[in-house]
């Protein structure tokens, strides 16, 4: 199994995802759960097989999912600066 610098290096990105399900024994009530890891964008292969496992294996109901992902690893850049901070 690759690293996770490994995975990074290949497009990997850092995915949160928000899924707001019903409570199995109180169906009018919504419960978060908080989720992450690293993906690949824009299809997100792990959070789908999640997903599915989800729905095949727990009773339940997703009402919805939401989802943030970070900016892929690459090379450190340069920016001109048009300033100077001095500190005494």
């Amino acid at each position: 199994m690759a690293t996770e610098f490994e995975r990074r290096l290949k497009g990997a990105t850092l995915l949160t995802a928000e899924v707001l399900y019903y409570m199995p024994d109180h169906p009018s009530l919504l419960q978060s759960f908080m989720w992450q890891l690293l993906d690949e964008a824009p299809r997100y292969p792990r959070l789908a097989a999640f997903l599915d496992h989800w729905r095949r294996e727990i009773e339940a109901v997703i009402h919805s999912v939401r989802v943030a992902s970070g900016e892929p690893l690459s090379p450190p850049g340069w920016r001109k600066m048009d300033g100077l901070i001095r500190i005494h």
